[in-house]
This record gives C-alpha cells, sequence and structure tokens, in this order.
C-alpha cells in the first residue's frame, strides 16, 4: 500500500497572551485528515505556533480556516509584543514531508494565499521558495517596518505592495507572509543576565545576515525577565543545532553571560536530536513523544472545541 502524500504547515499568529483565542483559532482549523502535532503560546513574544500535518488540499484548507479566523479574533492595533509581525496570521509555510516536492509546496502555498485574500480580504505576500519577487525571499525583508511600518508603505512605495489584494493592509489584520520551505527549527537559548543588549550583540554575531552562520536567522530578546537568543535553523544539515548552540555559547562568554536554558518551538526532525549534547540538557521537561515529529506523527494531540471569543 502507498502512503500518503503528507505535507506540514506552521503557521504562526499574534497572539500569545489570551489562551482563549488562540483555542478558537485552532479548533477553526480542525479539518478532515489534519493532525494537530503541536500548539504553544509565549507571552513575551505575543504569539502563539500552530504545527499541522496531512495530504496538501486539507492541509491548505485548515490554514486558510485558522487565518480567517485569526483575522476575526485579532486586532493588531491593539497587539504588542517582542517578536515582528505584520499580520494576524503572521507566517504561513509549507513543508514538505512524504511524497510531495518543495515546488508541490510552492503551488499549495500561492493557493491558499489566493483564497485568504478572496475569502477573508487579507493581503499576501508570497516568501522563500514561494517568493513571487526576488526581493520577497527573506521574511524579514517582507516584514520591514513590522505592521505599523508597512501599512503606511503599501501606500506610498509600489514596491512594498501585496503580492495578492491590497494595496491597502487589512485594518486590524495586517497580511500574512505565506511560504514554502524546508524544515527550520525554532531553537531559543535563555541568558543569565537580564541585559538583553548581550542578546542583541550575540544573535548579530551568529546569525548569516551578519556573518555568521550559515542557514541562522537570530534575534536578541527579553523574555520571562531574561535575555534570550531567539533562533531560526532554516537548514539543520548545514548548522546543526549544537553548532548553533555552541557559536552562543562562545560569543555570549565574551560578554560574560552563558545559556542557562533551552527551548524548542514546535517541532523537531529525530535526524536533528543530538541526545547527549549540552544543548538537550538544557531542555526544561523533553518529551521525544510530544517533539520529536516522526512520533508526533503517529499520536497527533486532540483538536481543542474552542468558544467563540470577542476580539481585542
Amino acid at each position: 500500500m502507498m502512503e500518503e502524500s503528507l505535507i506540514e504547515c506552521v503557521p504562526n499568529f499574534s497572539e500569545g497572551r489570551r489562551p482563549e483565542v488562540v483555542e478558537a483559532i485552532v479548533s477553526a482549523m480542525r479539518v478532515e485528515g489534519v493532525r494537530l502535532l503541536d500548539w504553544s503560546l509565549d507571552a513575551d513574544h505575543n504569539r502563539s505556533v500552530v504545527t499541522i500535518a496531512g495530504p496538501p488540499a486539507a492541509v491548505v484548507e485548515s490554514a486558510v480556516r485558522g487565518a480567517g479566523r485569526a483575522a476575526e479574533l485579532i486586532d493588531l492595533t491593539a497587539q504588542e509584543g517582542v517578536h515582528p509581525r505584520i499580520g494576524a496570521a503572521d507566517v504561513i509555510p509549507f513543508v514538505p514531508v512524504r511524497g510531495v516536492g518543495l515546488e508541490q509546496c510552492v503551488l499549495l502555498a500561492r493557493q491558499a494565499g489566493m483564497e485568504i485574500w478572496k475569502r477573508w480580504q487579507v493581503p499576501v505576500y508570497f516568501y522563500e521558495a514561494a517568493a513571487a519577487r526576488p526581493d520577497r525571499v527573506m521574511l524579514e525583508d517582507v516584514r520591514r517596518g513590522q505592521f505599523e511600518g508597512l501599512r503606511g508603505a503599501v501606500l506610498k512605495e509600489p514596491a512594498r505592495r501585496p503580492d495578492v489584494g491590497g494595496p491597502g493592509l487589512h485594518p486590524t489584520a495586517g497580511a500574512s507572509a505565506v511560504g514554502a520551505r524546508r524544515f527550520l527549527i525554532a531553537f531559543n537559548l535563555y541568558l543569565d543576565t537580564a541585559d538583553v543588549a548581550v542578546a542583541r550583540a550575540v544573535a548579530r554575531e551568529i546569525r548569516q545576515s551578519g556573518g555568521g552562520l550559515a542557514s541562522v536567522k537570530a534575534i536578541g530578546v527579553t523574555a520571562h525577565g531574561q535575555a534570550q537568543v531567539s533562533m531560526n535553523l532554516t537548514d539543520f544539515a548545514r548548522t546543526p543545532v549544537g553548532a548553533a548552540f555552541a557559536a552562543v555559547q562562545e560569543k555570549a562568554q565574551r560578554q560574560g553571560a552563558k545559556p542557562v536554558r533551552a527551548e524548542l518551538i514546535g517541532l523537531i526532525p529525530e535526524a536533528a536530536l543530538e541526545r547527549n549534547s549540552e544543548w538537550m540538557r538544557l531542555m526544561d521537561g523533553f518529551q521525544e513523544g510530544e517533539k520529536v515529529l516522526e512520533r508526533r506523527l503517529e499520536k497527533p494531540l486532540a483538536w481543542p472545541n474552542g468558544s467563540a471569543p470577542g476580539a481585542v
């Protein structure tokens, strides 16, 4: 028997302080055949990350529904947090898992973007492999100025206008960046200092755009009262988690600090685990059945029955 084609989608929503709102969004994403693998909230980042997987058409429908519910429940004019964002459903990446190539995920991203505009009047930018223009491959370029800056820029600068919809942003839900990419590991390291300048200095040195590690994006923020180096590892074969950890450790040491806690946002593939590594020892309560992609595919989460809270 041939195994079904499987893709993953990891929508990031600009809400991490109201669990009832995030639960309502996740609940709206329930579609036959789609597995709920993970969802988490972060109050400091004011962001939630949801991981789903399933057959391509069903996953696209699930993501589009989530974007619509987020547009109803999240008002960016009243939202703030340390994480950059341009939309209520800020980023929606499609990731090939089995029996599907990256090229097919590009087509799915384009399809999802068209539906988000058609159904919810939220304009869309395409990024990474799905980018329609070379200056929109990098998500940070798309998000330059964030919601507050972008909503003015799109009216003055044709080059900043969305790929689908617009030209103006949705007044409260902004715009969504929809893309296709390989597996990404979201990895945070907390330092033993509250001085965010230390985390920012470390992030500048280690990220690829600053001449640091290949396939590493990093920012320094304050989270839970500590300085945090927040990283996205876009190709763990080029830069494994252990290499990113070692770089942060080395750069932080020069600033008189060290990593004291590690955190994964979302899931990690089996191939990226380094079981006896120092970074894994710094993970609080890490459970492979909950955080490893292959294990979670076998035993997905139950879908929540979110009620219908009001908007902000």
